[in-house]
């Protein structure tokens, strides 16, 4: 299976221009034989809590909308990274939505982000993802092809306990479309990435915005380094730091079956059925 990643940078207010390059993306993509292509967390708008109320749609909306559209044309399948969904609870919040689509263009599976990042980083405002988005409850995971994706969300990342439970309903990959900070990232982005695939022996696919968002005052950066790990825990692409593109995988399930089945710690488990 060979899968594409597609980075780049959502930091400015032009949602039509943002929607407009992953577009591009997903068309190189798919040129380049992508089985499975993967955009970034909030890949239409990255910035101010105001103005991602304003551009939050309902799914299936006009951005999905156009996703399914690529997806059914260049008969691929898209995860369409995450978009600010609007179904406003009574405090206002959205939730952010993960989204994959098959090769027919059908809505197959819908992930509502768990883990919302409510941090304090050295040398910035604070983030308080908990203010805009509503947290999801749900463990999704659909087929795709000859592969079972699990689905999750940039600061999901940190949270191991998700994906035992994914891997225990039949992930085999795991996807992560993110936004991860710059400073966190540098620290955190390649091992959590690396950890999650060995210990839970799967393929992880992670499209990552890059670059500034948000006030120039605010000196804000996403960290970029795009990547897919597989379940040995070995780099096989990585994009780098700064600028939009496209980068491949080939995805060798029997390898990931040989590596359950030689190196078997997954049926070693004592603790319970989702840890």
């Amino acid at each position: 299976m060979r899968v594409a990643l597609c980075q780049m940078n959502a930091g400015a207010d032009d949602v039509e221009a943002n929607v407009a390059t992953a577009e591009r993306l997903l068309l190189e993509a798919a040129d380049g034989g992508a089985d499975l292509a993967a955009l970034p967390e909030v890949f239409h708008y990255y910035g101010g809590a105001v103005r991602a109320r304003e551009v939050a749609e309902p799914i299936p909306g006009p951005i999905t909308d156009r996703l399914a559209a690529i997806a059914r044309e260049r008969r691929m399948w898209v995860l369409g990274g995450s978009i600010g969904e609007r179904e406003a609870d009574e405090g206002g919040h959205i939730f952010n939505t993960s989204t994959l689509f098959d090769r027919d263009g059908e809505l197959r599976a819908r992930y509502r982000k768990v883990h919302l990042f409510d941090v304090e980083l050295d040398g910035q405002p604070p983030l308080r993802e908990s203010a805009l988005y509503a947290a999801g409850d749900d463990l999704v995971t659909q087929q795709v092809d000859e592969a079972r994706v699990g689905m999750s969300i940039c600061y999901d990342l940190r949270f191991p306990e998700l994906y035992r439970g994914l891997m225990v309903l039949g992930a085999e990959m795991l996807t992560v479309p993110s936004a991860f900070t710059a400073v966190t990232g540098e620290a955190h982005w390649e091992v959590l990435l690396r950890a999650r695939a060995i210990e839970d022996q799967c393929f992880v696919v992670a499209p990552a915005q890059w670059g500034p968002w948000g006030p120039p005052e605010d000196n804000r950066r996403t960290y970029g380094n795009s990547m897919v790990v597989d379940p040995w825990g070995r780099v096989l692409t990585r994009a780098p730091g700064d600028g939009d593109g496209v980068w491949f995988a080939d995805l060798d399930l029997t390898e990931l079956r040989r590596i359950r089945e030689t190196l078997p710690v997954l049926r070693h488990r004592r603790l319970g059925t989702t840890c």
